[in-house]
């Protein structure tokens, strides 16, 4: 009995909640404050992946607000800033990542695709079209007579 309930203890201990991040402190000047919060809903939480970072409740939200506040504060611009996040995490970090060669499934993959699927419907329409021949002069002298046969009216 006793070891069931250390089990269950430490089974909830493992899915306890990430504990929440500190109390974060803005930036002392209102437009240095206002470019972090720009920044914010420009970049992506990598953990929540749909929400920007100004959103996310995630402690690794929290350190990256953390890092822009940083950054903006040590006189960096917003690119170099961007740049910085995309070299860490990748293109993906930011919600409009930039149209190069690595991105263009990201940007294209879905016109793409579009058109693909519009033209398997376009090809397959066309071939459900195709028309039966007409019977042949035998054929038809042959179905007459089949038909008479049976007593069965055309």
């Amino acid at each position: 009995m006793r070891r069931a309930l250390l089990i269950a203890v430490a089974a909830l201990g493992l899915m306890a909640a990430e504990p929440a991040p500190p109390p974060e402190a803005p930036l002392a000047e209102p437009a240095q404050e206002a470019r972090a919060q720009a920044l914010f809903d420009a970049i992506r939480c990598v953990v929540c992946q749909h929400e920007a970072i100004g959103d996310s409740p995630a402690g690794v939200a929290a350190d990256m607000r953390r890092l822009v506040r940083e950054e903006i504060a040590a006189g960096r611009t917003d690119t170099q800033i961007r740049d910085g996040l995309v070299d860490r995490y990748g293109d993906y970090v930011l919600f409009k990542p930039p149209v190069r060669m690595g991105t263009w499934l990201l940007w294209f993959g879905p016109f793409l695709l579009v058109l693909v699927a519009g033209a398997a419907l376009l090809l397959r329409g066309r071939k459900a079209t195709a028309e039966a021949a007409a019977l042949s002069a035998d054929e038809e002298k042959a179905l007459a007579e089949r038909l008479a046969a049976d007593d069965v009216t055309p």
